[in-house]
């Protein structure tokens, strides 16, 4: 029994680590089989770089016709469930085919990528982010590993208390406030020297 269940067992651990793990802020998200998750958070033009280790399981040797990194932009549908359809995809080949025969560690790095669209989990369409390592193997099938992280894009909020004035042509004192995406906007008027009144407008 136990060599079945060691028969069935990948040949090796693959491990993704970004660069900046330690410092870079982590969302919450819920996998589909309920757990809950930390996932890194990057913006859109960001750089994304870290390091792949490789380490086969009770000092086996790996075969393999190469290893590939890629991060990958994919949308689901709701009718569709289970297939992704990609919108972004690099690549980065980090080794030529041969064998693996130790820990073995591959530095990565995508610079600038193209991330318009944020991290979505709804009812009818999923949009998601992920690293995805796969070793080729002719045999045995090939040892892939993926690892989420989410996309968040914001604008900073536009600079607010910057005032203005303005002079109007009414005889009557008159005070108006009110507010606009955030901001206070007070109209107010007071006489001058030649009986004409002067509105001040603060925003």
């Amino acid at each position: 029994m136990n060599f079945l269940i060691e028969a069935f067992k990948p040949a090796c651990s693959i491990s993704i680590k970004f660069s900046d793990g330690k410092t870079r802020k982590r969302v919450p998200i819920k996998r589909e089989n309920g757990q809950t998750l930390l996932a890194p958070l990057f913006r859109n033009q960001e750089n994304i770089a870290g390091k792949i280790t490789i380490e086969p399981h009770q000092g086996k040797r790996i075969e393999h016709n190469g290893v590939k990194v890629e991060l990958l932009g994919q949308i689901e549908m709701y009718l569709d469930r289970g297939n992704f359809y990609d919108f972004t995809s690099l690549v980065r080949e980090l080794d030529v085919p041969g064998d693996i025969y130790e820990r073995t560690t591959y530095p990565f790095e995508f610079s600038m990528v193209e991330m318009p669209y944020e991290t979505y989990n709804g009812v009818n369409v999923r949009l998601r982010y992920v690293l995805k390592v796969t070793v080729s193997r002719n045999y045995g099938g090939s040892i892939i590993e993926y690892l989420n992280f989410l996309v968040h894009n914001y604008s900073p909020p536009p600079s607010i208390n910057t005032s203005i004035k303005m002079e109007v042509g009414i005889e009557d004192c008159l005070h108006i406030e009110f507010e606009y995406n955030k901001s206070k906007i007070q109209l107010e008027t007071e006489v001058v020297g030649n009986g004409n009144p002067n509105h001040t407008g603060i925003i």
